[in-house]
C-alpha cells in the first residue's frame, strides 16, 4: 500500500508502500475536481494481483470517482494510475478490455433477457459462436442464474440483478473487476452469496476492487482503504489498522458495556473527561476510556451500575477504526459552533411539544414552502429558465418579424424574344408592381425552362418575338404568364397581379388612341375591337390549386425531422439516465461502434416511414410524384442522417429527456415556421431569410416539392443537394466531435 496523509506514524506494509511488478493497479497522487469541488485529493495505494481490495467510506466521498477514473471512463485532474500496467489517461481503451465493471446502480437492460443481456455484452467484447455459448453457460452456472435465462432482467429481484451485472461483467474473462457498492439494496442472505462468488473469484486470481459502506463486507476483504471528504484516510489489511495508534491511544483501553436502554445512557458517558469514544452498537456502547480512572467508577460518574458481566474488554472492530479516523479528520476541520452541554435550560429547545395553532384554511398548509422549494428548482435547472426565457422571445420574433403573409417580391423569370423597348417597358411594369422581382432575363426556353423546373423563379414571362410590331399595326398581343402553382398562395397573388397588370397596361395604351382617333386601340385576329395586351396565365404543377399539393409534401419533410430527432436524442438521454450509457464507456466498444450501432437502426425506421408517408401522400391526398422516385428515396436518406444527427446533437447537450425535449422543441419552431413549409420565405426580413438557410428542413422541403410537384432533376436541384449535404455534414462534426466515450 502507498503512504496516506494522515498518519505518518503507521507501520510500512511490505509490497505496498511503492509499485512493484505484482501491482495489478497503482494509483500515485489521484485527484479529481469538478468546478470548485474536489472530489478526490491526492490519493494513492497499489492493490496487488489476486487481492479483494475494498475502498470504504461514506456516501459522497469519492469511492465512486475513483472507480471511474481507473475504468478509463472519467479523466483525472491531476495525479496518475494504471491499471494491468495501462495508463488510465493515454491507453484507457486498452484497460477496458481487460477489466469488467458493475456499477452502483443496475444498468442494464430492464426490456432484454437474462440470456439476451449476456449476449450483447459478450459480442461487445468480441465473443461470438462457441465461445460466447460456452462463456455464457459458465457465467450462468457460476451465478445460479441458469434457470432464469429468459426471464427479462426488469422482472428479477434486486439479489439476481445484481447476480446479472455480475455475469455480465464476467462474460469476457477479465482480469480486474471493479464492483460499485454491488450489495447496496439488496437483503443480507443474497449479500452472503454474493461475496461467496466474489471469494470464488478471487481463488481463479481474479483482482477484485469493491467499494462499500459495510463494515462486515470490510472484514472480508485483504486489504482495505478508507476515504473521507475526498482523503484517504486509512490504508492498510483489516487487522493492521485495528493496532494503529490513532486508534488504540497509549494510556487506553476500550470496553463492551451491556445495559438497559444504552441510548439514554450515551450523553453522560460522552460529556465525561475520562471517556474519550462512546459509541452505540445496537443493545451495547463501545467505551474507549482513559486507563488513569477505574472504569467501574466511569460509569458510576455516569448513574450506571454495571455488573462485571455486562462489562467486558474488547478489541477495536473496523467501524471504530473508521469512525476514530473519521473524528480525527473532523477535528482538523473548522467545525461550526454547536450548542454546549453545558448550555442553560432556557437556551435549549423545549423538550415538550410546542402547541400548534391550525388555521381554518388549512388547505392552504404548506403553501409557502412549497413556493420557495419551486422557486429554488426554476432557478437551479439552467436549461428550463434558457427555455422560459429565449422560446417566447424566438416566437415574438417569428410570429411578429419573420412572418408577412402579404405576398411580395415574387421571384421571377423572364424569357425576352423581342427584346425591344416595349418589352422592356413590359418587364419594367412588372417590376413597378412589387408583386414580382425579376431574378433574370434569359433568350433561351431551356434556360427558361430549367428556373421554372428548379424553384429559383416561381413565375415566368414570355414576351413573343412580335410584340412591339403587332403594339405598333394595333394589333393584340397575347403575354404568356407561366405560375407555379405548388404554392396556392404565391400562386393566387401571382395571378391575380399578372390579370390586373394586363387589364392596367391595356388602358393605359387605348385611352390615347381612343381620344384621337375614337377607334378601336387595337384588333382581335379576327377583326373583333380587343384590348391591347392579352395576359394569358398559365398554372403549372397545380392547376386547380389544391392546398394539399403545397402542405403535404412539406409535411413529408417535417415529419421525418420530428421523429428521428426526438427518438435518436432520447434513446441516448434516456440510456444516459438509466446509467446503461456509463456502462457502455466501460466497454471496449469504440465511438464509431458505439454510434453507428445507436444510429443505423433509427436510420432504417426512419426510411421505413419515409416509404411510408409517400405512400399516404400519393394514395391518400392524390399527390402524384412528378419526379424520379429513386433520387428522392436517395435525396430522403441524406435528409434523415442529418435529422439523426441533430438527435446525437441534441443528446450531447441534455441531460435529461426533458431537456432533450427542450432543446428538440426549440429545433422544430423555426423548422416549421421559417423553412418554408408554411410561409413563404421570400416574405421574411432580410437576416431571417438569410437565417433560413441554416435549417436542413429548409433544403429538403424545396427538394420535395421540386421532385414531387415538379419533375425536377438533380442539376434542377443542385444548390439545395449542396446546402443539405453542408448542414450534414457540419451537424455530423459538431455531434460526433461533442460525443465523448467520457464523463464530464
Amino acid at each position: 500500500m502507498g503512504s496516506t496523509n494522515f498518519d505518518p506514524a503507521w507501520p510500512p506494509m511490505s509490497g505496498w508502500s511503492n509499485a512493484s511488478v505484482s501491482s495489478t493497479i497503482s494509483v500515485q497522487g489521484l485527484s479529481r475536481q469538478f468546478g470548485t469541488l474536489t472530489a478526490v485529493d491526492d490519493v494513492s495505494f497499489e492493490v496487488e494481483r489476486g487481492a479483494i481490495f475494498g475502498l470504504l467510506g461514506p456516501n459522497g466521498s469519492g469511492k465512486s470517482t475513483i472507480i471511474r477514473m481507473l475504468c478509463g471512463v472519467l479523466p483525472p485532474s491531476a495525479g496518475d494510475a494504471s491499471v494491468l500496467g495501462h495508463n488510465v489517461r493515454t491507453d484507457s481503451e486498452a484497460i477496458k478490455r481487460r477489466i469488467g465493471y458493475m456499477s452502483q446502480k443496475f444498468s442494464l437492460y430492464n426490456d432484454l433477457s437474462v440470456r439476451e443481456n449476456l449476449n450483447f455484452y459478450g459480442r461487445i467484447y468480441g465473443l461470438d459462436g462457441d465461445q460466447l455459448a460456452r462463456r455464457r453457460e459458465e457465467v450462468l452456472e457460476l451465478t445460479s442464474l441458469g434457470d432464469r435465462i429468459d426471464q427479462l432482467a426488469g422482472t428479477l429481484s434486486g439479489g439476481w440483478k445484481q447476480r446479472l451485472a455480475l455475469a455480465c461483467a464476467l462474460i469476457h474473462e477479465p482480469e480486474v473487476i471493479f464492483l460499485d457498492e454491488p450489495t447496496a439494496g439488496i437483503d443480507p442472505v443474497a449479500r452472503r452469496q454474493l461475496w461467496d462468488l466474489l471469494f470464488e473469484l478471487s481463488a481463479r486470481g481474479v483482482t477484485l476492487f469493491v467499494t462499500t459502506h459495510y463494515m462486515d463486507e470490510a472484514e472480508r476483504c485483504n486489504y482495505v482503504g478508507y476515504i473521507y471528504l475526498a482523503k484517504l484516510l486509512a490504508l492498510g489489511k483489516p487487522d493492521e489498522l485495528k493496532q494503529l495508534p490513532t486508534v488504540n491511544r497509549p494510556g487506553t483501553s476500550r470496553y463492551e458495556l451491556r445495559i438497559a436502554s444504552p441510548a439514554e445512557k450515551l450523553a453522560p458517558l460522552r460529556a465525561n473527561e475520562q471517556v474519550h469514544d462512546a459509541t452505540l452498537f445496537g443493545e451495547t456502547i463501545h467505551l474507549l476510556v482513559s486507563d488513569e480512572t477505574p472504569v467501574a467508577k466511569i460509569l458510576e460518574s455516569a448513574g450506571i451500575t454495571a455488573s462485571e458481566e455486562a462489562i467486558r474488554e474488547v478489541g477495536p472492530s473496523l467501524e471504530d477504526v473508521f469512525v476514530t479516523l473519521t473524528k480525527a479528520a473532523e477535528r482538523d476541520q473548522v467545525a461550526p459552533a454547536v450548542p454546549s452541554i453545558d448550555q442553560p435550560e432556557t437556551d435549549r429547545p423545549s423538550s415538550k411539544h410546542a402547541e400548534v395553532r391550525r388555521s381554518p384554511w388549512r388547505t392552504f398548509d404548506g403553501l409557502f414552502a412549497i413556493l420557495i422549494k419551486e422557486f429554488f428548482h426554476i432557478r437551479r435547472q439552467r436549461s428550463t429558465l434558457f427555455f422560459m426565457l429565449v422560446m417566447p422571445v424566438m416566437q415574438t420574433i417569428i410570429f411578429g418579424v419573420a412572418l408577412d403573409t402579404q405576398v411580395e417580391h415574387i421571384p421571377t423569370v423572364v424569357l425576352d424574344l423581342d427584346g425591344r423597348r416595349a418589352s422592356r417597358e413590359l418587364t419594367e411594369a412588372f417590376v413597378n408592381t412589387r408583386q414580382f422581382r425579376i431574378v433574370e432575363r434569359v433568350y433561351d426556353r431551356d434556360v427558361f425552362q430549367g428556373f421554372m423546373t428548379s424553384g429559383r423563379a416561381r413565375v415566368g414571362v414570355v414576351i413573343p418575338p412580335n410584340y412591339s410590331e403587332r403594339l405598333l399595326q394595333g394589333e393584340q398581343v397575347q403575354v404568356q404568364v407561366l405560375i407555379d402553382g405548388s404554392d396556392s398562395q404565391v400562386a393566387t397573388t401571382a395571378l391575380n397581379a399578372a390579370n390586373l397588370l394586363g387589364m392596367n397596361l391595356s388602358v393605359a395604351i387605348a385611352r390615347p388612341k381612343a381620344d384621337t382617333s375614337g377607334s378601336a386601340p387595337s384588333r382581335d385576329p379576327v377583326g373583333r375591337a380587343a384590348l391591347p395586351i392579352e395576359v394569358r396565365p398559365r398554372l403549372l404543377y397545380n392547376p386547380d390549386l389544391e392546398s394539399a399539393y403545397f402542405f403535404v409534401p412539406g409535411l413529408v419533410g417535417i415529419i421525418l425531422q420530428l421523429v428521428t430527432l426526438f427518438l435518436t436524442s432520447f434513446a441516448i438521454v434516456g440510456e444516459r439516465e438509466l446509467g446503461t450509457l456509463e456502462q457502455l464507456f466501460v466497454t471496449p466498444v469504440g465511438r464509431s461502434g458505439l454510434l453507428l450501432g445507436k444510429l443505423v437502426p433509427y436510420a432504417l425506421v426512419g426510411f421505413v416511414e419515409t416509404l411510408v408517408v409517400l405512400a399516404v401522400m400519393v394514395y391518400a391526398f392524390g399527390v402524384p410524384i412528378q419526379g424520379s422516385l429513386v433520387l428522392l428515396l436517395v435525396l430522403s436518406t441524406l435528409f434523415l442522417v442529418t435529422a439523426l444527427g441533430l438527435g446525437l446533437l441534441v443528446s450531447t447537450l441534455a441531460k435529461t429527456q426533458v431537456e432533450a425535449m427542450q432543446f428538440a422543441f426549440m429545433i422544430m419552431l423555426p423548422s416549421v415556421l421559417l423553412s418554408g413549409f408554411a410561409f413563404p420565405r421570400a416574405e421574411m426580413p432580410s437576416p431571417i431569410y438569410e437565417a433560413t438557410y441554416l435549417l436542413p428542413a429548409t433544403y429538403f422541403i424545396e427538394i420535395l416539392r421540386g421532385i414531387v410537384l415538379r419533375g425536377a432533376d438533380l442539376f434542377d436541384l443542385l444548390p439545395w443537394v449542396v446546402g443539405l449535404t453542408i448542414c450534414c455534414c457540419v451537424i455530423l462534426m459538431l455531434s460526433i466531435t461533442r460525443f465523448r466515450k467520457q464523463l464530464s
